[in-house]
């Protein structure tokens, strides 16, 4: 088999959030939306794929003195670099062989440079995901029978030695899962109830906006909590969806806790998780707690005093990294240091994540005790392109309760050319709806979304449209984002 990336070309569409999204120290309300789309050669047949993403504030990099416009030129910067190694690389036998080669490569360039791990991994990870697209289009596989079957040569011992001779397909499910959980986001500007919602500012736009309407229009009974880092605050609001939940949604509501890297010493978390575990108002609710996100910010989270703080605190919930998973040993390190496992993100790589999904379920084969976790979380994920990709990852590898909120903080496809809704509409009919208000919106019911549409798609999309109609990143301005 050969691999060779003819060309790329990148265009922009800008976003606006129907509501403030607000998570660590970062508020959304405009993001441009990037497409990448890679030309590449498979096996001597000509194909393209397409990846794409939003353009997130303070999540790569958590400078609060950063300005998103010096952020976005910086993610630019990456991807444009990704793609011109991209082009530049000779054939490779396989696309992971070819990933592997131009994350080397990437990691090259990116030496001596202010951009860390995980940001220029963004950029490897965006090229990634189109020639993956590009390889099942050629091939014509649903990407589930590709990585089931190999036909990516993923060489999991390149990543983690101790898996060894095995095989990506030992670690997967028998079937793609046909249907997923929604993990609803609780953002931390988010109205809980209706009366919550300040006089004036009701979205009126068709779609659920508290809490509590979530919950009944879409029958949520799972739920991811952002944090801010102020104990008492957290605790109240917690306290406050508790009571939404019971009011709600009476009976089996599972919840995760996301820090945000809010918190810079263990000592301080675990104040207030024993502020939290003896509130006697959250006794049931810590029942059902699933996993805490990233309580520790990246600068520490991995260090030497943390794996010591966690050893002296035996009785600690189970916690995971997600910002911190920036590099190939990220997760063993993290594992070491005593956290249960990482999230799994397309736009932290594909093949990566392949490979700390199959060394979870490696190591929960060989231990016993508190299971190792590979959640799935969230980065505003939308459609036509991003959305598919990531659930298309997700159905392949099991994981079944993923976070999701793009569908929450933007109002369906409305931002997007009736044609391209019309397309994702008729070939993802199972997981989009038209809205009566006209739109197209993702289709959530009792909690689920289906995702027969996007298993047996090459790799997740099956909507045809050109990224060209869009705005060519080299033309786009920061400066248009403050438009409507």
């Amino acid at each position: 088999m050969s691999i060779r990336v003819d060309g790329t070309d990148l265009h922009i569409i800008n976003m606006h959030t129907r509501m403030p999204f607000r998570y660590g120290i970062a508020t959304l309300t405009a993001i441009p939306h990037l497409f990448v789309r890679v030309f590449a050669t498979i096996d001597g047949v000509k194909s393209a794929g397409i990846s794409a993403d939003g353009l997130s504030q303070k999540w790569f990099t958590k400078n609060p003195d950063a300005a998103y416009e010096d952020e976005i030129a910086d993610m630019l910067t990456v991807i444009r670099s990704a793609c011109r190694l991209a082009t530049q690389m000779e054939q490779a036998p396989t696309v992971f062989g070819f990933w592997r080669a131009l994350y080397g490569a990437q990691a090259e360039w990116a030496t001596g440079t202010s951009f860390p791990p995980l940001l220029w991994g963004f950029g490897v990870s965006l090229v990634e995901r189109a020639l993956i697209e590009a390889y099942c289009r050629a091939k014509r596989v649903p990407f589930y029978q590709a990585l089931a079957a190999n036909g990516f040569g993923v060489a999991l011992e390149e990543m983690h030695a101790e898996l060894h001779r095995r095989l990506p397909g030992e670690f997967l499910p028998a079937c793609p899962l046909r249907h997923i959980v929604v993990r609803h986001t609780v953002g931390l500007a988010d109205p809980l109830t209706e009366s919550d919602i300040i006089q004036g500012e009701a979205l009126n736009d068709g779609l659920p906006h508290s809490l509590e309407e979530c919950i009944r229009e879409y029958g949520i009974r799972h739920l991811k909590i952002k944090l801010s880092g102020e104990c008492e605050a957290d605790v109240a609001r917690i306290e406050r969806i508790f009571s939404v939940v019971r009011a709600w949604a009476p009976g089996n509501v599972r919840f995760t806790l996301d820090g945000n890297e809010n918190y810079h010493a263990v000592e301080t978390f675990q104040e207030f998780w024993q502020v939290l575990a003896e509130r006697p108002t959250l006794q049931g609710f810590l029942q059902n707690m699933l996993f805490v996100e990233q309580p520790l910010h990246r600068d520490v989270s991995l260090g030497d005093t943390v794996k010591t703080a966690f050893a002296d605190w035996k009785e600690r919930p189970s916690i995971i990294i997600d910002e911190s998973d920036a590099t190939l040993d990220s997760l063993p390190r993290a594992i070491e240091c005593g956290y249960r496992g990482t999230s799994f993100k397309n736009c932290k790589g594909v093949f990566k994540g392949i490979a700390n999904a199959c060394l979870i379920r490696f190591l929960n084969e060989k231990r016993k005790g508190v299971p190792f976790v590979i959640s799935a979380e969230d980065l505003s994920n939308v459609p036509p392109v991003a959305l598919q990709q990531d659930l298309a990852s997700l159905s392949a590898l099991g994981i079944s309760n993923p976070e999701r909120n793009g569908h929450h903080y933007f109002r369906g496809m409305a931002a997007f050319p009736e044609s391209i809704q019309n397309a994702v509409l008729d070939a993802h009919g199972d997981l989009f709806h038209r809205h009566k208000r006209g739109f197209a919106a993702l289709r959530i019911r009792d909690g689920r979304v289906s995702t027969d549409s996007v298993v047996e798609a090459p790799y997740g999309r099956a909507c045809e449209f050109d990224p060209g109609c869009f705005t060519p990143a080299d033309e786009w301005r920061f400066d248009s984002l403050s438009g409507s």
